[in-house]
């Protein structure tokens, strides 16, 4: 015979309270006394007590679960992002339903909506990073609160960001204080939000430090560490020939790309950071340990995915939003030649702009000891 569930009845009376205040410590309510509440949480942890969702459901007219959009899950951020909105939905009291999307249509979104709606999910976070997906979701009636990952959002729509642009364009200043005047970028691909941003971002640096941006070197890739290696072939043949615009320092849109650049670059003897410097986007945990290891931009992806939920409950309950909806760090983690200071400083912090404010947080710059000075002759 299978044992009974234990309920919350059974939790008042082994903790010696009343049901309602039982009620008032899974509910998180502030007018509980410290001793009551020890007494809950002692006897929830003896009995193994867990809370009847279907039961709860009916009373709040909620399911309890976040349906997350997500494309490229593979890839870091995206990744760490929802793993930041999991973390966040399960400390909230939600589940997590999950839809993939392998071709970013206005189809494949209309088909995912569609299968949130059924399973009457009380919200929706969207990590993909499109510029077409607002668009999409812009013509489809969601029926629940909809919060945006990498978009300032829009009405009917909310938006959490990190401020790429800035980030960018800090990658690109740091390397304009080492001395360099000839800084190429391997962009990400055209039509991703965070590629565009980085791509103006390392434009708008150039042109405030008076560099000629036309006729600089760029080339496109597609955030692997694979596309970043025939890039780097490019880049080594260009820098050997001293063909016109060759860089003597190069901002990799990301990690990953920047990887396959100093593989390239190693294979074809161009040394880093001696000849050519390379920063990267992102600050992967395996950046410390490339060769040489990567000076890169970082960015708390985690964060992102619990600020985004944390907005959504906030609408979904009808609270008041957390402040910020833009999130990053600043400030440096290595002894970089260029003063941007000592290590440990610097961790991820939390901008409090409002929506759709650019400029007020900005991923901080991991700078790493090899990043030095160096110019071609």
């Amino acid at each position: 015979m299978s044992q009974a569930h234990p309920t919350m009845q059974d939790v008042a009376r082994e903790a010696g309270v009343s049901h309602q205040t039982v009620s008032r410590v899974l509910n998180d309510h502030p007018h509980v006394s410290p001793k009551a509440r020890a007494a809950v949480e002692a006897a929830i942890a003896e009995l193994g007590y867990r809370r009847n969702t279907a039961a709860r459901s009916l009373v709040t007219r909620r399911s309890q679960t976040i349906g997350v959009l997500g494309s490229e899950m593979g890839a870091f951020g995206p990744a760490n992002t929802l793993l930041g909105v999991q973390q966040a939905a399960r400390d909230a009291g939600y589940f997590v339903s999950i839809a993939g999307l392998r071709e970013v249509t206005p189809e494949s979104i209309a088909d995912a909506v569609g299968h949130f709606q059924d399973q009457s999910v009380d919200g929706i976070v969207v990590v993909v990073p499109h510029p077409g997906t607002l668009e999409t979701l812009r013509g489809l009636r969601a029926g629940v609160p909809v919060v945006a990952v990498g978009t300032r959002g829009e009405p009917g729509i909310a938006g959490v960001r990190v401020d790429q642009e800035q980030g960018a364009r800090d990658a690109v200043e740091h390397l304009l204080g080492l001395g360099h005047r000839s800084i190429g970028h391997l962009a990400g691909p055209s039509g991703w939000i965070d590629a565009e941003a980085r791509d103006a971002g390392w434009r708008a640096a150039l042109a405030e430090a008076g560099v000629e941006v036309e006729g600089a070197w760029r080339r496109e890739g597609d955030w692997t560490a694979a596309g970043g290696y025939e890039a780097g072939l490019a880049l080594a043949d260009d820098v050997a020939s001293q063909a016109p615009g060759a860089p003597t320092a190069l901002f990799a849109a990301n990690d990953q790309m920047a990887l396959g650049v100093l593989r390239a670059l190693h294979e074809r003897g161009v040394s880093v950071p001696e000849t050519v410097s390379v920063v990267g986007f992102d600050d992967v945990p395996e950046a410390g340990y490339y060769i040489p290891p990567l000076t890169t931009v970082r960015q708390d992806f985690e964060e992102l995915g619990r600020r985004a939920l944390a907005i959504l409950v906030a609408e979904i309950e009808g609270a008041p939003e957390p402040a910020g909806r833009e999130t990053a760090g600043a400030g440096a983690t290595g002894p970089g030649p260029a003063g941007l200071g000592q290590p440990g400083l610097g961790q991820p912090g939390l901008g409090q702009p409002g929506l759709g404010q650019p400029g007020l947080s900005q991923p901080g710059l991991r700078c790493r000891p090899w990043a030095r000075s160096s110019r071609r002759s």
